[in-house]
């Protein structure tokens, strides 16, 4: 399921339970992760030997999404579920368009939210980080800290990428989302991935298997189900794809599509 921070629980510091922030940090080739996580990451890898191009092709949709956005004048962001900090994040890229961009990250992993505090100290102006729960938007819209950047009366790029998978149906994804996107102003858009089996079955759900030994196991979701996920939402050209196929900068076979499954799609607030 990949993952980039733990976003359906709160959970302490434990080195010994394979964490879904620290695995992706590893997968990226980072270094904050540990022998669990790099035990059960080499799992997945064996479960699914493309996983790491699957991985670079989910974080290239942000880089993508995040840019387009910021060039069509969108200058303040919430990135929900952000993982641990690695290379060209989400204030990098959008301030790389618009230097006065302002970026909103979340995440309810003790370990991401200690790192991005380390690594935005000396940003405080453009960027900070909200300790909160995808699962409970209102300490994420109410939090402060969100407050003080971001302006909810103008359009805000919301992120959402490889994180609500991670968010069971008894948590109700959905109204999760329908509560956030109502707190946004007209001309706001949301950008998503979200892990299915509509491509890869079997091959998923060997995938699925190694996340169930994790912090946070994982729920693929049809693209019917994902596209609910925008609600009203206008999704843009060229609607819900597999992640490689949004907006690509380079050729794009059909089968190195689908062996990313991971949908994508970046919809607008009318």
């Amino acid at each position: 399921m990949t993952g980039s921070g733990s976003r359906a629980g709160g959970f302490g510091f434990d080195p010994t339970v394979p964490n879904i922030a620290r695995m992706y940090d590893y997968y990226l080739g980072g270094k904050d992760n540990y022998e669990a996580d790099r035990r059960r990451a080499h799992e997945a890898m064996q479960a699914d030997p493309t996983l790491l191009t699957c991985i670079r092709e989910n974080r290239a949709f942000l880089g993508r999404a995040v840019r387009f956005l910021a060039e069509q004048g969108i200058d303040q962001f919430l990135d929900i579920g952000t993982g641990l900090p690695t290379q060209q994040n989400v204030h990098q890229i959008a301030q790389s368009v618009n230097p006065r961009a302002r970026v909103v990250y979340v995440d309810n992993d003790d370990q991401v939210v200690a790192h991005a505090r380390a690594l935005l100290a000396s940003d405080t102006e453009t960027t900070t980080i909200v300790h909160a729960d995808l699962r409970r938007p209102g300490e994420i819209l109410e939090h402060p800290e969100t407050r003080r950047l971001l302006d909810f009366d103008k359009p805000i790029g919301m992120l959402v990428v490889a994180t609500l998978h991670f968010v069971p149906d008894s948590d109700d994804p959905w109204g999760v989302m329908a509560e956030l996107r109502n707190a946004l102003a007209p001309g706001s858009h949301l950008a998503l991935t979200h892990a299915s089996a509509d491509g890869m079955p079997d091959l998923v759900a060997k995938v699925v298997e190694v996340y169930r030994k994790t912090n946070a196991p994982g729920t693929p979701r049809t693209a019917e189900q994902v596209t609910a996920l925008f609600g009203d939402f206008e999704l843009l050209e060229p609607g819900l794809v597999w992640a490689p196929l949004w907006r690509p900068e380079r050729p794009v076979t059909p089968e190195e599509a689908i062996r990313t499954w991971f949908y994508a799609g970046v919809g607008r607030k009318p």
